[in-house]
């Protein structure tokens, strides 16, 4: 138990140590309009250079993610049908199918997959 601990407070004195030392050598750049503004030939841009980004594009991103990541949790599914029987792989197969269509149908009754408002 000593032994934990002890490697514990030294990741996190190493970390600290770390995160000091790359604080005071880093090189501090003094943010003025110049160098926050983009670069257009010497002229002051005629738009704002941080355009608001789109909710929409970072929910469908996600919803993205969600579902590839469930698709990768459903390939082992299939090699393991051999292996277990066929009632308690059916259940499963049948709980994790109506997880998913429950969160479907969340995200269209909340109005996630919706384009034109």
């Amino acid at each position: 138990m000593n032994l934990i601990l002890i490697s514990c407070m030294m990741a996190i004195l190493i970390s600290i140590v770390l995160m000091t030392a790359c604080s005071l050598i880093s090189k501090k750049s003094i943010l003025d309009r110049e160098k926050m503004s983009p670069f257009e030939c010497g002229f002051d841009p005629k738009s704002s250079s941080r355009m608001p980004f789109s909710v929409q594009f970072f929910l469908i991103a996600v919803l993205f993610l969600i579902f590839d990541i469930e698709i990768v949790i459903i390939l082992p599914m299939i090699v393991t049908f051999n292996i277990s029987s066929l009632s308690t792989w059916m259940l499963t197969i049948m709980m994790f199918m109506m997880i998913l269509i429950m969160g479907l149908f969340h995200e269209w009754n909340n109005g996630v997959l919706e384009w034109a408002k």
